[in-house]
């Protein structure tokens, strides 16, 4: 497999695809070669069966099909894409056949469009979570809030389910396919659950105002990521269905009081 932007989501995919591959970095880091290193690029992909790309489109578009076009003819080729180019949906589900032109990021929104023209496999993915990228992570660095808006939900998938999606995707039909989790929560329950989880109080309520553009946006739209076709076609189920699931996982990693017995006065959910 060679991998276009060897970062947190395509290295999990590739420790579940058996742990061989070549992949891009800006900086060439460790076990990795320069993007634009074009010969080197080349030379990679001419030895590998399988492509994945997980860079996002710069100013121009996306980067990959207007550098590297050429070199993927009769490759399985994976795009890692994101369920923002649903838009807003106002609370409704969305699945594959529903408009994917409509998201905040216009760019985005053109590249999964591209990628999926050239027969290329395209992973629809909500907010990706894991070991060290979780909400456990922002509440313990204090960098977590609640905004008191519960009726805003959104979808999110764990790093690990990820992996196996696209790994099961080896040998289907290419396509759109959304791998998110069952249970699409508010932004405050899952806080709320990983403060908990913490044993620490929940962190403050702050107003829309005092957040960030980006974060801004992400309040503006509301949806519930349907994952039915993934299920259907690739015979995939996600291991995390809730983000309960998911970040008692990922506490019993990282923590030395196991997720799964926790203070008694932080009344968890335990389904």
């Amino acid at each position: 497999m060679f991998v276009f932007g060897l970062g947190y989501a395509a290295r999990a995919i590739v420790a579940a695809a058996g742990g061989v591959a070549v992949g891009t970095t800006r900086d060439g880091r460790c076990e990795t070669i320069r993007y634009d290193d074009a010969a080197a690029v080349r030379s990679a992909l001419a030895a590998s069966e399988r492509v994945l790309v997980s860079i996002p489109p710069d100013a121009q578009g996306d980067p990959v099909l207007r550098d590297y076009a050429d070199a993927l003819s009769g490759k399985w080729v994976g795009y890692l894409s994101s369920t923002g180019v649903y838009g807003d949906a106002g609370g409704g589900w969305v699945d594959e056949t529903a408009p994917a032109d409509r998201g905040r990021r216009p760019l985005r929104n053109a590249a999964d469009a591209a990628w999926l023209a050239r027969g290329a496999h395209v992973f629809r993915l909500p907010g990706i979570y894991g070991p060290g990228r979780s909400a456990l992570d922002r509440v313990a660095a204090g960098e977590a809030h609640r905004t008191g808006i519960t009726d805003q939900v959104f979808s999110r998938v764990h790093v690990d389910d990820i992996a196996a999606g696209v790994v099961a995707a080896f040998n289907a039909p290419p396509g759109a396919y959304n791998l998110s989790d069952d249970e699409p929560a508010s932004q405050d329950a899952v806080v709320e659950y990983a403060a908990a989880l913490l044993g620490v109080a929940p962190p403050p309520f702050a107003s829309l105002n005092a957040l960030s553009p980006m974060a801004r946006g992400f309040y503006a739209e509301n949806r519930r990521v349907a994952n039915g076709k993934a299920k259907r076609v690739l015979g995939w189920r996600p291991h995390y269905p809730t983000y309960r699931f998911g970040l008692r996982a990922v506490s019993a990693m990282t923590s030395p009081t196991p997720a799964s017995t926790p203070p008694a006065a932080a009344n968890i959910d335990q389904r």
